[in-house]
């Protein structure tokens, strides 16, 4: 049975969540604060964290930051539960790199929706012959990008961070920003977890269909 660990201030909230996962068969842990939250993920090692913006003390931007800082829990997938008035400055904040974020009050079918996408993608990593293949952006171009823009997802899905593609790609961070929004509308996301998890599909699929010889080499970025 996963564990789905709570981090959540309001009461009702964290019942709401609680009860949801128990129906779909997950171990919920509850914590109140951030502080409470870390404490729980260093001793019970979940499989998911839900993870409130707003709280006090330890927010859940410094929830997120010290997991990243930690080796042993960097690779949680986790999930922010943000106000509406939020959600656009999680958008412009992608450096935070969570893996999705939901809008209060959760709907039921937005939860099981982002729930099930997190454990579909770690169940792809896991399997042995899933080895995404980055030597080539062609692929993503389905995705009707243009090619800077699908040069911009290739990097992205190698986890790397806005300041780092600019770095690659020798250009601006305001034009990374540019070309990460032209993915999230195309690809009909609004997160980096969820346009990675797109654009592992389609380079995972790739990688285990048997190459055909040609005469030039695949383009290397």
């Amino acid at each position: 049975m996963k564990k789905i660990l709570i981090i959540e201030d309001d009461p009702e909230m964290r019942q709401n969540l609680r009860a949801l996962l128990q129906q779909l068969n997950f171990h919920p842990i509850e914590a109140e604060n951030g502080r409470i939250g870390l404490e729980l993920a260093k001793r019970e090692k979940p499989d998911l964290i839900l993870c409130d913006v707003m709280m006090p003390g330890l927010d859940g931007r410094g929830v997120l930051q010290a997991l990243k800082r930690d080796t042993g829990l960097a690779s949680i997938p986790f999930i922010f539960l943000t106000n509406l008035e939020e959600s656009g400055d999680l958008r412009s904040g992608t450096h935070l790199e969570a893996d999705d974020y939901l809008a209060k009050p959760v709907a039921n079918t937005e939860l099981i929706r982002a729930v099930e996408a997190i454990f579909r993608r770690s169940q792809r990593r896991s399997k042995r012959e899933f080895k995404p293949d980055f030597t080539s952006v062609e692929p993503l171009l389905k995705f009707k990008l243009t090619p800077r823009a699908a040069e911009t997802l290739l990097w992205l899905a190698q986890g790397k961070t806005n300041p780092d593609i600019a770095t690659i790609l020798g250009i601006t961070e305001s034009t990374v920003k540019k070309h990460v929004q032209e993915i999230f509308k195309k690809l009909h996301v609004e997160t980096r977890g969820a346009a990675t998890v797109r654009a592992l599909e389609v380079l995972g699929s790739r990688s285990r269909r048997p190459r055909r010889s040609s005469a030039g080499s695949p383009a290397r970025l």
